[in-house]
């Protein structure tokens, strides 16, 4: 269940607000396909849970986290599980 009160989803320029870079670097960023969101139509959204695993993933490593290769391994996995009809190895 949701918290009370925070948004499942943020807009592109709430998120990039969260993440102190202008909006236009993140819409580039979800165009390429390197940020996870959600797209409705011409409307982007970015998963509350996204914004949140990317901090604590940083936190937790105390390394830089590259959006880009989470997605990248996120895309892998599905297609994995794709072609595997789920079966893990």
């Amino acid at each position: 269940m949701p918290n009370a009160g925070k948004p499942a989803f943020y807009t592109v320029r709430e998120a990039a607000r969260v993440l102190r870079v202008d909006s236009s670097t993140l819409y580039r960023a979800i165009r390429e396909g390197v940020f996870p969101a959600v797209r409705i139509r011409t409307r982007y959204v970015v998963p509350a849970v996204a914004l949140d695993r990317l901090i604590d993933q940083a936190t937790e490593s105390g390394t830089c986290i590259d959006p880009a290769r989470m997605v990248a391994e996120q895309r892998t996995a599905r297609e994995v599980a794709r072609v595997t009809g789920g079966a893990a190895w």
